[in-house]
């Protein structure tokens, strides 16, 4: 009741306009750019009122300074693959704005362990202990959820509430790009975003998603990760070091 209370003061509302305005400006490259437009739409302050209530009175994951840390991290030029997922994990210190990956010292969860499991097999490499992803964003992998936020413990909870057409810009605005990239789709939901990319340009690999309910339907043994640095040399760029290295904690991005 306090809280709802408080969210009606109007020194209050100020503060949290304020919050908004610092948390967008946390991004910091050329995505501030590419999506200006979505940034100043009343859809997207409509959003953002949203999720003031939702942090002030519900437990809402990841924190939200780092709701947006794939956009951090990957600058819009700098994208040569997208990962996309579904909202973020729901659970205590996990999700921190990139999908599959969790926060440092968090057990890997289970869909990330397949993901490991499948690098292993088209690798060799070692399955890591901590589930951290940052190495794969800052080499270009945008691992983006379909929606940002969710509360604790409710999956899919913010569902509608504006997000999937934040990311569907996203996703559209990439594909418009000159150059080629990678679009990796695991998952029914996922691959329902064909349409927003242009196939004849970029590169789409779809199946199934690495969940254990579902990762045997095709994920096991898809190849993908050896199949995106192919494409990527085709057309001269650097590929991915997929090899997720144990590192101090204290290295990691905890953000």
């Amino acid at each position: 009741m306090v809280k709802v209370k408080r969210l009606k003061d109007p020194l209050f509302v100020s503060y949290l306009k304020r919050k908004r305005e610092q948390i967008l400006k946390v991004i910091g490259n050329d995505w501030d750019t590419v999506l200006n437009d979505i940034f100043e739409s009343d859809h997207f302050k409509q959003l953002m009122e949203f999720l003031d209530v939702e942090y002030n009175t519900q437990t809402i994951y990841p924190p939200r300074e780092t709701i947006f840390s794939a956009l951090k991290t990957t600058p819009y030029s700098k994208v040569k693959v997208v990962v996309i997922g579904q909202d973020p994990y729901h659970g205590p210190n996990q999700a921190h704005g990139m999908c599959f990956s969790v926060q440092p010292g968090v057990k890997p969860p289970p869909s990330l362990v397949n993901i490991y499991k499948e690098l292993q097999q088209e690798y060799g490499y070692s399955i890591p202990r901590h589930g951290n992803l940052m190495s794969w964003s800052q080499q270009g992998v945008l691992l983006l959820n379909a929606i940002l936020t969710v509360r604790g413990g409710q999956p899919m909870s913010h569902k509608g509430k504006g997000w999937e057409e934040f990311t569907d810009t996203v996703i559209q605005r990439l594909s418009e790009r000159d150059e080629p990239m990678v679009f990796l789709l695991w998952g029914a939901p996922a691959q329902k975003k064909v349409s927003l990319i242009n196939t004849k340009k970029h590169l789409v690999l779809k199946t199934s998603h690495p969940s254990p309910l579902s990762s045997y339907r095709g994920f096991s043994g898809c190849g993908h990760f050896k199949m995106t640095n192919e494409f990527l040399k085709k057309y001269h760029m650097t590929p991915i070091d997929w090899e997720i290295k144990e590192i101090k904690e204290d290295d990691l991005f905890n953000g």
